[in-house]
């Protein structure tokens, strides 16, 4: 496996193509929906590739602060169970922690609160986001922490 920090179009391509396969189409969430105002200049990817084809990806971007908000954590789920999840999220903490920021932000869904504990992140049980697809739980790291 090799992780790559998505630089360029392809790059980008590749964490497009793993949102779409594994999230889009299962969940039947529309483009719209699935690609944001987030997706564009100023957001950093981290696509891992299994011989060259992108099967895990993770974004984020600066919130302010010297907080980074990460989001869209998405393994194939052929690849799953790997910890392909967790090489990303860590990926993407390297990153910003390189740009200067001190604290990761994200979005859990309900059902994987325990998986972002066990990466280091906490949260505070009454911070439920009702969202049109999931209910998400907002959870943070400082950076630095494993």
């Amino acid at each position: 496996m090799q992780i790559l920090r998505a630089e360029d179009t392809a790059g980008r391509a590749g964490a497009y193509y793993v949102r779409i396969q594994a999230m889009a189409k299962k969940y039947h969430i529309t483009l719209e929906e699935e690609f944001d105002e987030h997706d564009g200049a100023g957001t950093n990817y981290i696509v891992i590739l299994d011989d060259d084809f992108p099967v895990a990806t993770c974004r984020f971007y600066d919130i302010g602060g010297g907080a980074v908000m990460i989001g869209r954590v998405v393994v194939l789920p052929e690849y799953r169970k790997r910890g392909l999840g967790r090489m990303a999220v860590y990926a993407a903490e390297e990153w910003a922690s390189e740009t200067g920021h001190t604290l990761a932000v994200l979005e859990s869904r309900v059902e994987k609160i325990g998986f972002y504990e066990k990466l280091g992140y906490t949260t505070d049980d009454d911070n439920v986001i009702e969202g049109e697809t999931f209910r998400c739980v907002r959870m943070e790291k400082q950076l630095g922490e494993k």
